[in-house]
């Protein structure tokens, strides 16, 4: 049961106007509009006058997403005597304003005719463009994977058909081909699984000390063997990190990948005492650095502000993988003159009461 008698209409519209939300008021069996606020006017983007006194269907003619009415749908007046209104729904209007709308119906009885209707209105700009940002990440996604696909695609096919027609160096070389594609498309669905455990908090770390010389030596190698130019090398002062080796070491490779790609001649990896029991790993380049204004931006989903080829992704992972095993990652000067990224994890593994 709603008390109307006890509200001063001309209080409640003056509070209306104080709120962030557009708010309307209509009221008696044909639906008047008597009241709209400014933010409500801003969200329709339809003058004062050719509102009020007007019924709520005509004034603010909605449609859904389908272009089919949607005031039959609500029917606050002739609908079920149970529904107290409607959730939240983004609308348009034919000037093609588009608005989040929710709508309360008020009662004197239970189950008593609706008396008036209030209708809540907040901008469906930002459900938009959340819309366009979910469309890019499709593009993204369809992107990366349709690129190696079809290289596997087309190599594949075209042994199968002129095999006899290939020297076994020719052969092999596709092959290598082919098998660096499929890495590639599973490293991204690796990575869009990261990513959705990581947006879900369900990423799961089994830390424990991790030695630090073998993990770097592995990648000091990996440079030497693959025929980069330039140097790769490594200063344990720290020889243990409190962490899971197997996301340590999935940050290290997208990391030092990312050194690799922007550094001219020198990248260094390095352990040091961190502060309060913590390690800091480092990688720094000699490249062009990162502007402390793109340094956040940088960690965002499917950015591609410093590398144009790559998902956008890495830096995104390793920061959720970083958080996930009590740590943090940053990007700073380097004395090298580029980049630095530094992970801060725990140097031992935290007291339980059993250990003490």
């Amino acid at each position: 049961m709603s008390d109307l008698s006890r509200i001063d209409p001309d209080m409640a519209h003056a509070i209306s106007e104080l709120l962030p939300d557009g708010l309307v008021t209509a009221v008696g069996p044909e639906g008047l509009v008597t009241r709209i606020n400014k933010p409500a006017l801003r969200f329709v983007g339809i003058p004062e006058a050719e509102i009020i006194g007007r019924p709520l269907a005509e004034a603010l003619p909605f449609v859904d997403l389908a272009g089919r009415p949607w005031w039959p749908q609500a029917s606050p007046w002739r609908g079920l005597e149970t529904r107290t209104g409607h959730r939240e729904k983004l609308l348009l209007l034919p000037n093609g304003c588009d608005v989040l709308v929710t709508a309360r119906y008020l009662r004197m009885t239970h189950l008593g005719p609706v008396v008036a209707v209030l209708l809540g209105l907040r901008s469906g700009e930002t459900r938009r463009r959340a819309e366009a940002g979910q469309a890019a990440v499709i593009s993204t996604i369809a992107h990366e994977l349709r690129s190696p696909l079809t290289g596997v695609k087309g190599f594949s096919a075209t042994l199968l058909r002129r095999w006899d027609r290939f020297t076994d160096e020719q052969k092999r070389l596709m092959i290598e081909t082919i098998e660096a594609d499929a890495d590639r498309v599973t490293r991204l669905i690796t990575e869009l699984l990261d990513v959705s455990r990581i947006d879900a908090h369900r990423l799961q770390v089994h830390s424990r000390p991790v030695p630090i010389a073998p993990l770097f030596e592995r990648h000091v190698g990996r440079f030497a063997a693959t025929g980069h130019d330039g140097t790769l090398t490594m200063d344990v002062q720290v020889p243990e990190v409190w962490a899971d080796p197997d996301r340590l070491e999935q940050m290290l490779v997208n990391l030092v990948e990312n050194a690799v790609r922007h550094a001219r001649g020198r990248i260094e990896l390095a352990s040091v005492p961190g502060p309060e029991g913590t390690v800091d790993i480092r990688i720094d380049d000699d490249g062009p650095g990162v502007p402390p204004d793109r340094r956040e931006l940088l960690f965002g989903k499917f950015f591609q502000g410093r590398a144009p080829g790559s998902t956008g992704l890495g830096l995104y992972i390793v920061r959720g993988l970083a958080h996930a095993q009590g740590g943090t990652v940053v990007i700073e000067d380097s004395p090298l003159g580029g980049a630095r990224l530094r992970i801060r994890l725990p140097a031992v593994r935290p007291l339980t009461p059993d250990s003490r």
